[in-house]
């Protein structure tokens, strides 16, 4: 029987992952305050390698229009700079010889919207993980070599599973919205 719980326990590790991505990827998306995470995937080159920004300086939120990034080595501002500028996220940080301050504008209706049609995009993309590693888990359910009520008792487990997690994925979208939208 552990075999058949497996089955369902694997299939949640993959919904819990795809729910970790989703935090990942909202985050990621402004909601015209300033917070560290919108510079996550921002890397630097630190004596030849690339390093994450938060390995080389602290990046904090003096106040929720500004970003400041007080990087460890006083060297390090202008290569910070550079990779922030190139980065794409169309952030123009400001060099005061001590650190970088990245202002934050707030966000035009227009802007809302569509970072608001982003955020719903992400959450469909995570309810497709979610139901593929529902489809994942019926179908190793059904080459199971057991009972054809033990196969539906654990369908009915894995489907139980895909809702608990679809319903969170719709909570966070909706948390992220109103975020999204307050101004």
């Amino acid at each position: 029987m552990e075999n058949n719980q497996e089955i369902i326990d694997s299939a949640e590790l993959n919904m819990m992952s795809t729910i970790s991505h989703l935090e990942t990827e909202l985050a990621k998306i402004r909601a015209g305050k300033a917070n560290p995470i919108m510079l996550k995937g921002i890397s630097v080159e630190y004596y030849g390698n690339m390093t994450p920004l938060n390995q080389v300086a602290s990046v904090s939120t003096p106040n929720s229009q500004t970003i400041s990034i007080q990087p460890w080595e006083k060297g390090m501002l202008e290569e910070i700079e550079k990779s922030i500028i190139n980065s794409n996220l169309g952030l123009n940080p400001v060099n005061n010889g001590e650190s970088l301050l990245i202002n934050i504008p707030p966000l035009t209706e227009e802007r809302r919207v569509e970072l608001t049609k982003i955020a719903k995009s992400e959450s469909e993309l995570a309810k497709v993980s979610i139901r593929n590693s529902r489809k994942d888990a019926n179908n190793k359910i059904k080459a199971l070599d057991i009972s054809e009520d033990l196969k539906s008792n654990l369908e009915i487990d894995s489907q139980e599973l895909t809702n608990k997690y679809i319903i969170k994925v719709d909570e966070m979208f909706t948390l992220k919205e109103k975020d999204i939208l307050t101004l």
